[in-house]
């Protein structure tokens, strides 16, 4: 049986030694044979950045994607890769024109309430870490998530917690973060090319539907999908 094909994008950083480290572990997975896929390609809106280096390292085909990120340029790069999933490794643009159950995002930090336009990287652990400090919380999360049109808003298929301390600063946090992330989202993304977790659209909306135990672990019980006799 063929892999799965995965197409990446991937923001990444202006300078090649900024990003993509999250694409890196993606292809490491791939190599040791536990995520079951291959990488088709990797787009980032920056030609020479992280993402373009760790690509080409990688010997991974690499498309540079400028503005406008509409809906037909994201169509014309789906066109052409084929993907079985679109996976948004650090990818800071709005994705459009593209069905929600193929576009999987990682983010880090819990949605809804530290997402939306704006919210990544640095700013969402000193939003975390306000709220740490003022004792509304005690930790940050790592949030995987069906796109919808809207920032963050779409079906969470994954949340795990990632301890956070009023001592943190933003880059303590966000190393932790970093390392959850990449524990976790090859394994993610596996169960989603495998069919184990999929996003549904129901008569209520997109819901996940996973096997129980998944579902009872990772996933926000608004999301669960139940099906009805």
């Amino acid at each position: 049986m063929a892999a799965k094909r995965l197409l990446v994008f991937a923001s990444g950083g202006k300078e090649p030694d900024v990003g993509g480290s999250g694409l890196l572990t993606l292809a490491e997975r791939i190599k040791t044979g536990e995520l079951h896929a291959q990488i088709v390609g990797v787009v980032s809106n920056y030609p020479c950045g992280g993402a373009h280096k760790k690509a080409t390292d990688a010997g991974l085909r690499f498309i540079h994607f400028p503005a406008p990120w509409d809906e037909a340029g994201y169509q014309r790069i789906v066109a052409e890769f084929k993907p079985d999933l679109v996976f948004l490794s650090g990818w800071l643009k709005k994705v459009v024109g593209l069905p929600t159950e193929m576009v999987l995002n990682i983010h880090p930090g819990p949605l809804p309430e530290y997402g939306g336009k704006g919210m990544h990287g640095h700013h969402v652990h000193e939003a975390v870490l306000r709220d740490v400090k003022a004792g509304k919380r005690t930790c940050s999360e790592v949030s995987m998530h069906f796109t919808t049109a809207e920032f963050d808003k779409g079906p969470i298929c994954f949340c795990i917690q990632v301890p956070a301390s009023s001592l943190d600063t933003a880059e303590t946090l966000g190393k932790r973060v970093n390392e959850a992330e990449h524990l976790w989202q090859w394994w993610v993304t596996d169960m989603v090319l495998g069919g184990v977790v999929r996003c549904i659209n129901t008569n209520k909306g997109y819901k996940i539907q996973a096997p129980t135990w998944y579902l009872r672990s990772f996933v926000p019980t608004e999301w669960w999908y139940v099906a009805t006799a």
